[in-house]
């Protein structure tokens, strides 16, 4: 994007700003935007799925929801960063990243406040924890700010590595407020702000807990990402506003690179997101029971057979396909973003695929049973990974298609759709069930396959990438 030179001047706006001028580029001040952002991305990440963390506990706390009122409210925080991202992707030209990560960043305090404080009693109506669950998605919407925000102050040979230790990292939010919410419940370290509740699990003995500091501990630090975004961060003045920034919609590109992101970001945000409750409705909640088929579902028992606590691997799974982002972004960098996600989306055919037979359990042994189990988390892991793969070789990829004052508004755009994973995979294993779903995943990612490869990844393509 070209560089305004008009009305904004001095403090916080960046003059004569050129990172593909390797005489005149601040490397460390694009590290240090980075840096900053990224721990901000994390406390957004943290705050768009915590109540992925607590909604499939609400019940064991003493509300009385039932499975469908449950699904839908773990995709409203999905919903509201699919909806909000779309107005997040023009505001970094608008309020220059300064602004827009600060205030964005003390936004989220409200909703994690919230949740902090419904936990403690089993009495907020169900539109009040529906707001709390729109509200988080907060966190989500500011991924299509933060992301191009951060593009402008790197060359784009770097944008692959860049973009992806920050969305990566940024990604581990998910994995760590799932997997520091079991431990962080288990005493009183803050219990000044609150008494313990009785967790009720059926066939466990009730235990106290203290569900409240899933969502006070981050409290403090997002008032320091906050404070740290006000004080460190610098602004790129850019000529782009709203009308301009939508001229992107003329570019067929954008379309193709919006269903290819939603098969690599819709599907780790989707299950991120639907993966513990998932788990829970297919493979049980009791000391030797099983929960089998739909709607009202009947309990089968089958004994000697272990019941998995959710809360011991859902955090596998966003961690590995944050890491995937991480560790895959350098490569693409040197090899192209394109024919790692050709790679991505044959990967996650045949993992799919592979996942399937698990999704409908075998409950005529314990053996049996536990066999799927493991089919089930094998599958769900290599699905994580491969999206991970994806998400990483997607954001190399539109730097390189895209014009410079193009590139950050389709960041944005496709990351605003592909954010609607939580809702529509909320949406689609309720109503569609789960098998069927997943063979919806498979025909989207073979479609993915295709456009990749014929527009992105063959020599001769059209816009290699």
């Amino acid at each position: 994007m070209s560089t305004a030179t008009s009305s904004r001047q001095g403090g916080e706006w960046l003059q004569s700003w050129d990172p593909e001028n390797d005489q005149t580029w601040d490397k460390a001040l694009a590290w240090r935007t980075l840096w900053i952002t990224t721990f901000t991305l994390t406390m957004c990440f943290v705050a768009w799925f915590l109540p992925s963390a607590i909604i499939p506990k609400l019940n064991a706390l003493g509300y009385s929801f039932s499975k469908q009122e449950l699904y839908w409210m773990s995709a409203m925080p999905g919903l509201a960063a699919g909806l909000l991202r779309i107005a997040w992707m023009v505001l970094p030209p608008i309020m220059g990243t300064r602004k827009m990560v600060a205030l964005t960043t003390l936004l989220l305090f409200f909703p994690i406040l919230g949740w902090g404080v419904r936990v403690q009693n089993p009495s907020a109506p169900y539109w009040e924890l529906m707001v709390l669950a729109f509200l988080a998605g907060i966190g989500g919407g500011a991924f299509s700010g933060f992301m191009p925000s951060t593009s402008y102050f790197f060359p784009r040979r770097m944008q692959g590595t860049a973009l992806g230790l920050q969305a990566g990292i940024g990604n581990f939010g998910v994995s760590l407020v799932q997997l520091l919410t079991p431990w962080l419940i288990g005493f009183s370290m803050i219990g000044f702000l609150g008494g313990s509740q009785a967790m009720k699990v059926p066939g466990k003995p009730s235990k106290e807990v203290w569900f409240q500091n899933a969502a006070f501990v981050w409290l403090p630090l997002i008032l320091i990402g906050a404070a740290w975004a006000w004080t460190a961060l610098k602004s790129v003045p850019v000529k782009a506003n709203v009308r301009q920034q939508f001229d992107i919609f003329g570019n067929q590109d954008t379309w193709w690179m919006t269903l290819i992101y939603i098969m690599t970001f819709g599907t780790f945000s989707g299950l991120s997101a639907q993966f513990g409750l998932l788990m829970g409705n297919l493979y049980g909640s009791g000391n030797a029971a099983i929960v089998s088929g739909s709607g009202a579902a009947a309990k089968i028992l089958v004994p000697g057979y272990a019941v998995p606590d959710p809360v011991s691997w859902v955090f596998w799974g966003p961690l590995i396909g944050a890491g995937a982002r991480v560790l895959f972004s350098p490569l693409t960098d040197r090899m192209g973003g394109a024919i790692w996600t050709l790679v991505s989306g044959l990967g996650l055919i045949a993992s799919i695929v592979y996942t399937i037979p698990a999704l409908t359990p075998d409950t005529s042994s314990a053996a049996a049973l536990q066999g799927d189990f493991r089919q089930f988390l094998v599958g769900m892991f290599l699905i994580f990974l491969f999206a991970g793969i994806g998400n990483a070789s997607t954001f190399k990829q539109m730097p390189m298609i895209f014009e410079k004052r193009q590139a950050g508004g389709v960041i944005g755009w496709t990351a605003a759709i592909a954010a609607f994973g939580p809702f529509f995979f909320a949406l689609g294993i309720g109503v569609m069930g789960a098998t069927l779903f997943y063979w919806v995943g498979v025909a989207w990612a073979v479609m993915c396959v295709a456009i990749t490869w014929v527009r992105y990844a063959r020599k001769g393509a059209p816009k290699p990438g």
